[in-house]
């Protein structure tokens, strides 16, 4: 029986590793997946999703308009699919998010979603509050805060490495422009 899984952290916890890892066991005993991504975050180029740790893969994208089912079903049309991964996941719409249930449960696929839980202000981007409320699976993948204590809150970094209280939720970067802490560290950061 297939489920919806969201894995879930702060950044550098190796969600991308994870998916990566995950998308080679199943094809590494001769199944398919379709790994995707979103459109908005091409740090590493477009379709594209590469771990800090080197290893790397193209990817399907998708923007906020589009159809999930409509992108599976047109992979499908081409090979059978054991599997669909999905880096970045909380950049996904309620409504992908529904999309994403329907092939779990109509089409009988796992979906693997991989992705931040809050932003940089300590909110719950889009993607991942419906995740969070409708996935069977919920994982947390741990890393750790500078002091030692598990990181679950992203700090964002301006120039000079402070941080910045506000902004739009969403500004692509890495370790240049976000750092993960643990909540002391974000309170003492932002909210104190």
């Amino acid at each position: 029986m297939a489920q919806l899984y969201f894995y879930y952290s702060a950044m550098n916890a190796g969600k991308s590793t994870s998916l990566l890892q995950s998308s080679y066991n199943y094809r590494e005993r001769g199944m398919n997946t379709l790994v995707m991504t979103a459109s908005i975050d091409d740090r590493y180029g477009v379709g594209k999703i590469a771990s800090r740790i080197g290893i790397e893969s193209d990817a399907q994208v998708f923007g906020v308009g589009d159809n999930l089912v409509d992108i599976i079903a047109s992979a499908l049309s081409a090979q059978t699919l054991h599997c669909v991964l999905v880096d970045e996941c909380q950049f996904l719409t309620k409504e992908q998010v529904k999309q994403l249930a329907y092939v779990v449960d109509k089409m009988d696929i796992p979906v693997l979603c991989y992705g931040l839980r809050t932003d940089f202000q300590g909110e719950l981007f889009v993607g991942s509050q419906y995740l969070l409320a409708w996935a069977d699976k919920l994982v947390e993948l741990k890393t750790i805060c500078h002091c030692g204590r598990k990181a679950n809150m992203v700090l964002r970094l301006d120039g000079e490495g402070r941080p910045i209280k506000e902004g739009e939720q969403v500004a692509i970067g890495g370790n240049e422009s976000y750092e993960s802490v643990c909540r002391k560290h974000f309170r003492e950061a932002i909210w104190d």
